[in-house]
């Protein structure tokens, strides 16, 4: 690995930081409070103004090509704009979907008409997108999905429902999976469609988690009917659209957080918490509990920077991303874990109750750990991943 950046990468970072610097003021970045699944109408509201400023400054989908509205950054440019963002404690982008996976996408496999249509208004998250895929009985087998698509006229009509459908709540417009021919085998006779959710027949209902906020939603489809124009790819050749879509999913980069963060806030706690009239990080167990964990972030970025370097010489995405996913969500437990094991009693405080240790912050990190082992491929999944294409174990 070469961490030593060009002078055009150094040109990159220093642009985007003093931006950043002169235009986040330091009641708008977010505390160490701030965390995945947490979200309410008004850190909705909060990240979409921020998106749109980021956007007017085209720091938005800045790996997209320049004449899609972005700056054509390098890999590497993109891996400095996710340290950067992290760095200056930036709100989250609110159309990650569709500037992640919509739009490369239609990039790819969409008409001319598409692109002009979808495109332009991706970036300045004038329209939201969420995705559908997983189904009730359709989650890692996606392509066992039963959402029907019929055709009628110019219109496809869709019955069905979707599940685990992310910012559906707050989305515009949605692909859509719809299998177009039942008798065809399950990888067969599906398609990809764009549909508006304002359309008659959209139902959204909210997947409250046990965090008490939602992100998920379940989405059901009521005779809804879809323009076949809105059809990516041929009929019933659905499938190899998804599968683009998924390869933009796994290459993206920036996506896996910095744990030496989580390794200090940790450390700070130890320094809070009071064990027989000293503090927690006196004790050696503590300390070789946070020793053990700053090793483990360590070992975490020099994983991501591995793959990034791989990318850089050209190999494609590859299994290695379930490594880093995995090790990420089971160390993301571990900790919040011991920070519970560290409080005691202290640990079943929520967030700014009364008494509650650190704004009670570990108790909601501890609570939205489990849905990280599950979201983006379930740890038992990527452990079957790892197990087949990087081991070479035979298949149980």
């Amino acid at each position: 690995m070469d961490f030593n950046l060009t002078e055009e990468d150094k040109a990159f970072r220093d642009e985007l930081r003093a931006w950043l610097d002169a235009n986040l003021p330091e009641e708008e970045r977010l505390s160490s409070v701030s965390f995945l699944f947490e979200e309410g109408d008004e850190m909705w509201d909060r990240r979409l103004a921020w998106h749109r400023k980021m956007a007017a400054a085209k720091w938005v989908g800045v790996g997209w090509p320049r004449e899609y509205g972005g700056r054509a950054a390098s890999l590497m440019q993109q891996a400095i704009y996710a340290e950067e963002l992290e760095r200056a404690r930036a709100p989250r982008l609110v159309n990650n979907l569709g500037i992640m996976l919509v739009g490369p996408t239609l990039m790819v496999c969409g008409t001319e008409e598409q692109k002009s249509r979808y495109v332009p208004r991706i970036l300045t998250a004038e329209e939201i997108w969420c995705q559908g895929y997983s189904e009730p009985n359709a989650g890692s087998d996606v392509a066992s999905l039963q959402t029907r698509a019929v055709e009628e006229g110019d219109y496809f009509i869709i019955n069905g429902q979707k599940v685990w459908t992310s910012d559906a709540q707050h989305a515009d417009w949605c692909i859509l999976l719809v299998r177009t021919d039942p008798s065809a085998p399950k990888h067969k006779g599906i398609s990809y469609l764009l549909v508006n959710m304002h359309s008659p027949g959209v139902t959204v209902r909210p997947l409250v988690q046990i965090t008490g906020n939602h992100g998920f939603n379940e989405v059901f489809f009521e005779d809804v009917r879809v323009p076949k124009e809105n059809l990516v790819g041929r009929k019933n050749e659905g499938w190899q659209v998804a599968i683009t879509t998924l390869m933009f999913e796994r290459s993206g980069t920036g996506g896996h957080r910095d744990f030496s963060t989580h390794v200090r806030e940790l450390a700070k706690l130890s320094q809070m918490i009071v064990r027989d009239g000293r503090p927690a990080c006196d004790d050696p167990t503590v300390r070789q509990r946070l020793a053990q964990f700053a090793i483990e972030a360590s070992a975490l970025k020099y994983m991501v920077l591995r793959h990034l370097t791989m990318r850089l010489r050209g190999t494609p995405p590859g299994p290695e991303g379930s490594m880093v996913k995995l090790f990420a969500a089971e160390l993301n437990l571990k900790m919040n874990s011991f920070a519970m094991e560290m409080m005691g009693p202290y640990g079943v405080l929520e967030r700014d109750a009364p008494f509650a240790l650190d704004e009670g912050k570990w108790s909601l990190r501890m609570l939205a750990s489990r849905g990280l082992c599950i979201a983006g491929g379930t740890s038992e999944i990527q452990h079957n991943i790892i197990g087949d294409r990087v081991l070479g174990l035979p298949k149980g």
